[in-house]
């Protein structure tokens, strides 16, 4: 056993640093009762965050959107996650930030203003939304049959935790024998996957969908890599017909990074491996964190102690 007690994971909650599995809400917290909070997830890669600015930006943002504002300011939230992966000792990390919505300070209020915001943050080891062994052969993508809840009804460029769409998407696929989903709207067009964004290539062009997805800090990335390295690519409308026409499709996502997809639902994408420009993308976007880009070092126990 671990003489770290933070050694699986080091959480913020109610202003106090935890072990990860002693983190806990209120029952009656909104976050929980509504799914009324916003958050994001930023990695940690050899010890340095991955575009934590950018990260941190993101979620300043939605709080705004939301009406969401805990005591914390950004400094403060910045200085709790570095914390927490400090606190946790891990080198590859998954962090958490989210802002709840609370409990009502009035017994029985349906008004939000009357609730208590607060930050809850969270440093576990690394997670692949899609594990690396699928992503080395590829992964099986279904296109599910329920629609994206629509742009106009919950924002899907605020961070949230209303994912009844993408997992009822999600389940579908495991019950069709399928690694995972994207979902398309009403209109038919191509929205994103649970905790992804999605691409395709056609003809040597990227595209990835215009609506119904979050404005991904990874798919920046992807966009401005295929800027760097001369490969046509867009923020576009993708019709289902057109995206089971790829040459290649890729997810993209915090937890994972570039992962690219073999099959799509029946039709299998070049040789059942991933494609040549998926492949490249991959290994240029982790090509790029080995070499320091957009790295921000987590500090150090000793260099917060008068934090």
């Amino acid at each position: 056993m671990s003489a770290n007690p933070f050694a699986d994971g080091a959480a913020y909650v109610k202003g106090r640093f935890v072990p990860f599995a002693e983190a806990s809400i209120p029952v009656t917290d909104w976050g929980f009762t509504r799914s009324d909070a916003v958050y994001d997830v930023v990695h940690v890669f050899q010890g340095g965050f991955f575009r934590l600015d950018d990260h941190l930006d993101r979620f300043a943002r939605a709080m705004q959107r939301r009406r969401l504002a805990p005591p914390e300011d950004r400094a403060a939230i910045e200085a709790v996650l570095h914390r927490c992966v400090a606190l946790s000792g891990l080198s590859d990390a998954y962090v958490a930030m989210v802002a709840s919505r609370g409990k009502p300070k009035v017994a029985g209020s349906r008004r939000p203003a009357d609730c208590e915001n607060h930050l809850i943050a969270y440093a576990i080891p690394w997670i692949d939304v899609i594990p690396k062994e699928v992503q080395e052969r590829g992964a099986h993508l279904w296109i599910a049959s329920t629609p994206r809840v629509p742009d106009a009804s919950v924002d899907p460029t605020v961070k949230n935790y209303q994912w009844n769409d993408l997992t009822s998407g999600l389940m579908e696929a495991h019950d069709e024998g399928y690694d995972t989903a994207v979902l398309c709207d009403a209109a038919g067009y191509v929205t994103e996957g649970p905790g992804f964004n999605i691409f395709m290539v056609k003809d040597g062009r990227v595209l990835t969908p215009d609506r119904g997805s979050l404005q991904g800090i990874t798919r920046r990335s992807v966009l401005e890599l295929c800027e760097e390295l001369g490969i046509p690519a867009e923020v576009a409308p993708i019709t289902r017909d057109v995206f089971e026409d790829a040459d290649e499709i890729f997810a993209a996502t915090t937890a994972g990074g570039v992962m690219p997809v073999s099959r799509l639902g029946k039709r299998i994408l070049g040789n059942d491996r991933p494609g040549p420009l998926s492949r490249q993308l991959k290994e240029t976007y982790w090509r790029r964190h080995a070499e320091g880009r957009h790295r921000t070092p987590v500090r150090p126990l000793e260099d917060m102690a008068a934090e």
